[in-house]
């Protein structure tokens, strides 16, 4: 005979534990089944051995132990305040507490000595939101005083955050000097490299008889591979403090041989100091400049990409508009080189030798030292500390083969030796000490089927024959060993691996692309507007904005450009920013 089985009904009263504490309490404030009495301060609190035994592993080994407490009827908890006790004895009845500046020290000491360790995490979160720039630094002595790690790390991420404003506070000056050496070789230290040396050496003036003798430690920590040449060797290194230190010398000395000659391969001893990464608050951040706008006119504007936003940016406007002019970061500085300028009022135009930069700490433009030869339709590239200019159309409307480079650290122009064949629209790169010039027409508009290559330290060209060059208007860029080849009137990407001295075909455009930018952010590429032939062999401009991930051989789109744009700049400028990276 089957059996029915029972229906169940599953209830679950969610009002129930709070009408019990409520009973409780009341219990407690009326004295009724209460059988232990907290004292402190002359102050008696009634209470419930079972309710403090369930609410605290304190109370639990105090009632349920052996100690002299289980048996008494008079609790006195020395050290703990008859106004903190209260609210503690409230907060086991009620779960409830108002924590104030006033009480919250004593309050988070009665918590840890208590275990109330969720009372103790409020109070944490209560002084986090006290959190500024002035008291950080104290904030994290009273975490280490109260042993709370949570109000310890987001009071030190707070003074690695807005180090700029810390660093001017009374407490950054009486830090220890390890302490000090942490916060300089954090990474997430919200810095640029200038202002950490600034920030050392006045930490050292605050106590100069102590402290001066440390200026070797500190000085190591500083990444001198990300400093201005010219503030470098100008400022830090005629500096008293770090003269007086025959290793500081010693490492400014090893870096100004490094730079003399070009080379990107430093000393045994300096490498560990010039290999450190950039801080990961020192993030690159694309760049769009210049170029024609909506196949109208050549464009003024600047745009920054925001990675967290996913929007365009609006930088401050280049002074004129300029045409085929080149473009280049170095130093987090955006330099915009040469191009061809309109006179205004007579509608002329005239070859530009103007260097214009571009700082995002300032957001103005301002004018450099000019090339030594005006230029337009030319390429530029940076390596190291110097900015190599390359052929282009000269005021003579014929292309030339010349090439100058520009020294940052004194701030001048050179020329160097001059292309074999002078090429225009050709692909440009960088790599391990040598320039490469790819392709590019000549003035028939016939393909330049060569790699030119150009050895930065020895001043010297070679160059190499080969069918698989046949790109024009083709930008490169540098991913580790590998320096790829974008478009160029094809769908066609190549790689040309240095190191193997060959080419490795890879995944293609999707349109046929020219005239566009391309340039490498965290090793994926970004390519940006250029013109593209259709399906019907007709040019269109493009506002398209891709990325190729090299890891996987695939493209992604990033959406579109504010407007349609050729012809441009698009390059990696790093900026310092106190916002978290994204995801």
């Amino acid at each position: 005979m089957a059996v029915t089985p029972q229906k169940v009904f599953s209830f679950k009263d969610s009002e129930h534990p709070c009408y019990l504490l409520g009973q409780l309490n009341t219990l407690r404030q009326e004295r009724i089944l209460t059988d232990v009495l907290l004292c402190s301060e002359h102050q008696e609190i009634p209470c419930h051995r079972s309710v403090l035994v369930s609410s605290s592993p304190y109370f639990r080994a105090m009632f349920c132990s052996n100690f002299v407490e289980s048996s008494q009827a008079r609790v006195n908890l020395k050290g703990i305040s008859s106004n903190v006790l209260s609210g503690i004895v409230h907060y086991v009845y009620t779960g409830c507490i108002s924590i104030t500046m006033e009480i919250v020290l004593p309050l988070m000491q009665a918590a840890s000595m208590l275990h109330y360790g969720n009372l103790f995490e409020a109070c944490s979160m209560f002084l986090q939101e006290q959190l500024s720039p002035e008291n950080c630094l104290s904030m994290i002595r009273l975490s280490e005083i109260l042993h709370c790690e949570s109000l310890k790390e987001r009071a030190k991420e707070m003074a690695v955050r807005c180090f700029s404003d810390v660093a001017t506070t009374e407490d950054f000056c009486e830090l220890s000097l390890p302490e000090l050496m942490c916060y300089l070789e954090d990474d997430r230290l919200c810095a640029e490299e200038e202002q950490v040396f600034e920030t050392l050496l006045a930490w050292i003036h605050h106590d100069p008889f102590s402290r001066s003798g440390a200026i070797h430690d500190l000085f190591k920590k500083v990444r001198l591979r990300y400093i201005h040449p010219t503030y470098l060797f100008q400022f830090i290194a005629n500096d008293p403090l770090v003269q007086s230190s025959t290793l500081c010398t010693e490492i400014i000395d090893s870096v100004r041989r490094l730079m003399l000659t070009a080379s990107a391969k430093c000393s045994r001893e300096l490498k560990p100091l010039w290999t450190t990464p950039r801080r990961y608050t020192c993030r690159e951040t694309l760049v769009v400049v210049g170029g024609r706008k909506n196949n109208e006119q050549t464009s003024r504007e600047a745009l920054l990409y925001d990675e967290r936003t996913h929007r365009w940016e609006w930088l401050a406007k280049l002074p004129l508009r300029l045409y085929k002019a080149a473009y280049v970061c170095i130093h987090s500085i955006l330099y915009v080189l040469g191009g061809l300028s309109l006179c205004l009022g007579s509608g002329d135009s005239s070859v530009s030798a103007t260097v214009y930069t571009l700082s995002l700490k300032t957001n103005q433009w301002r004018t450099a030292e000019p090339m030594l030869e005006p230029r337009y339709a030319h390429q530029s590239v940076s390596y190291l500390h110097f900015i190599f200019v390359l052929g282009g159309i000269g005021v003579d409307k014929r292309i030339s083969p010349s090439v100058e480079r520009y020294n940052s650290m004194f701030n001048h122009w050179e020329t160097m030796a001059p292309m074999p064949t002078a090429a225009l629209h050709p692909a440009v790169a960088a790599s391990d000490q040598r320039i490469y010039v790819f392709g590019g027409e000549d003035a028939m508009q016939n393909p330049v089927r060569l790699i030119q290559v150009y050895h930065i330290s020895r001043n010297l060209w070679s160059k190499l024959e080969t069918r698989t060059v046949k790109n024009v208007c083709a930008p490169a860029a540098v991913i580790e060993e590998k320096i790829y080849i974008v478009g160029g009137y094809t769908k066609r990407m190549i790689a040309y691996d240095t190191k193997a001295n060959k080419f490795v075909k890879c995944e293609n455009l999707r349109e046929r692309r020219m005239h566009h930018s391309a340039t490498v952010i965290h090793n994926k590429l970004y390519v940006t507007g250029g013109r593209i032939l259709n399906g019907h062999d007709t040019i269109e401009d493009s506002d398209c904005f891709e990325c190729y991930d090299p890891k996987t051989d695939s493209w992604t789109s990033k959406g579109s450009l504010p407007y349609k744009l050729f012809d441009h700049g698009s390059l990696p400028l790093v900026c310092v920013s106190n916002k978290p990276n994204p995801p």
